[in-house]
């Protein structure tokens, strides 16, 4: 099975900081966050990896990860060059997949690899069946939401629906059988211009071919500052170095006051805007 992240897209959410560079080479914590949609492909047993991008930062990708033989994978690297959608850029992949199944992940989407490998249990889908992945989450409206029968079985995939028909959400992690590129060949541009991977996945449900997973498993789209944020503290606490924001007792900052002049001193904690305020206006003569 070969491997495939798209890592594409402007980061605009996430600027300036994608001025500079590929969003996904942000950081999470002292990590890239490309190195964490790689680890899930190799946990799923996968040595081969296409990352398809735009022009503009590709090579910061393939300076940083090269061929791949420090993370004990063969990476390809194919540049998308003007933005068509999701379904677009994995349409480039065809002649690194040839008649293998791929394993495709969106490079911005980080999971508790770990804990999904045990929600899926032994994978294995079969010859001509896609495979998608969904998790129940708060807002499905921003999100592809499945839709299923009274038996459980899928019947669609509703892009950011304004009323979502479940409070499930399909996550970026997709696998397809080799005959996905003839398929995206068939499919028309949406309304903005983009060939959508929701169009793809609804072709294989409708003949009938598609399965799917329900997770339990830390996931985030890490495409914005809150993502990349939550993400980060879950990446502290996965590797126990998270040090709360909120001080405590031991740990505070210590406030005297000798003759005229206000000392702060000692502790790892933060002072808070409000405590300074409060500090210039009731002893603005002694600071």
């Amino acid at each position: 099975m070969k491997g495939i992240i798209l890592a594409g897209g402007n980061g605009t959410r996430l600027l300036p900081a994608t001025r500079i560079t590929n969003k996904h080479l942000l950081p999470i914590l002292e990590r890239p966050m490309i190195i964490y949609p790689l680890e899930t492909l190799k946990r799923f047993g996968v040595k081969d990896v296409l990352i398809v991008s735009g022009g503009d930062h590709i090579g910061d990708l393939a300076e940083f990860l090269s061929d791949g033989s420090e993370e004990d994978v063969s990476i390809t690297y194919r540049v998308q060059k003007e933005a068509g959608g999701i379904a677009q850029a994995l349409s480039l992949a065809k002649d690194f997949v040839g008649s293998d199944r791929c394993l495709v992940i969106l490079g911005d989407n980080i999971f508790d690899t770990e804990q999904l490998i045990q929600d899926i249990g032994t994978f294995d889908p079969g010859e001509d069946k896609a495979v998608l992945f969904f998790k129940k989450v708060k807002d499905p409206e921003r999100f592809g939401v499945p839709s299923f029968d009274e038996m459980g079985e899928l019947r669609s995939v509703v892009e950011k629906p304004a009323v979502p028909s479940s409070s499930f959400a399909c996550v970026g992690l997709y696998s397809y059988p080799a005959d996905v590129f003839d398929i995206i060949s068939t499919l028309v541009p949406s309304a903005r211009g983009e060939l959508e991977l929701s169009d793809l996945n609804t072709h294989y449900i409708v003949q009938g071919r598609a399965t799917y997973y329900t997770l339990s498993a830390f996931w985030s789209d890490a495409g914005t500052p809150r993502s990349l944020r939550d993400t980060s503290i879950w990446a502290a606490k996965q590797r126990d170095i998270l040090v709360s924001p909120t001080p405590s007792v031991s740990t505070a900052p210590i406030v005297s006051f000798d003759g005229n002049t206000v000392l702060v001193f000692g502790g790892s904690g933060f002072i808070g805007s409000n405590f300074i305020r409060k500090l210039i206006t009731e002893h603005s003569a002694k600071i």
